[in-house]
C-alpha cells in the first residue's frame, strides 16, 4: 500500500515498489520518488506521450500523475537485475500488468531500465520498453 505522502500515485504503485526492490541496499528512501535525486534526469527511449527527458523529482512526479491518470497498473514482475561498476549502474529488466483506464483495454508490456546511482539516489534513469505493446494497448478499441 503506497504511503499517503504519495496515495495519488497508488496507479503505479506495483512499478514502484519492483524499482525500490531491485535496488535494495543501494539507495536511501522507502518510496520511488524518496530514492530520485532532486536532479534526476529519467530519459526514456521512445516516443508515446512523454518528453524524451524529465528533469527534477518535481517534473518527475507531475509526470507520474499524468500516468496513473490513465493508466493502472496491477502488478509488476519478471525482476531480473543486474549491477556494474561496483553497483553505481543497475540494469533492471521486467515486465508490468495493467489497464488503460479510457478504453478499460489490457496494458502488458516489457522494460528494460538503466539506472545511474550517485549519493544513494537515483541520478539518471534511460527506459527502454516494447514500444509496439504499448502502441496497441493505448490505441486499442473500449473492452
Amino acid at each position: 500500500m503506497p504511503s499517503k505522502k504519495y496515495s495519488a500515485y497508488e496507479g503505479a504503485e506495483p512499478y514502484f515498489e519492483l524499482v525500490r526492490r531491485a535496488l535494495g541496499d543501494l539507495v536511501d528512501g522507502e518510496h520511488f520518488f524518496d530514492i530520485a535525486a532532486d536532479d534526476i534526469a529519467y530519459e526514456v527511449r521512445y516516443d508515446l506521450g512523454w518528453p524524451r527527458v524529465v528533469r527534477g523529482r518535481a517534473d518527475l512526479m507531475g509526470q507520474f500523475g499524468g500516468y496513473v491518470g490513465s493508466i493502472r497498473i496491477r502488478s509488476a514482475d519478471k525482476l531480473i537485475v543486474n549491477r556494474a561498476d561496483n553497483g553505481r549502474v543497475v540494469v533492471i529488466e521486467y515486465e508490468v500488468h495493467g489497464t488503460i483506464l479510457a478504453t478499460g483495454a489490457k496494458y502488458e508490456n516489457r522494460f528494460c531500465s538503466i539506472i545511474e546511482l550517485e549519493n544513494r539516489k537515483i541520478t539518471h534513469w534511460r527506459d527502454y520498453m516494447d514500444s509496439h505493446a504499448a502502441w496497441s494497448a493505448l490505441t486499442a478499441s473500449i473492452a
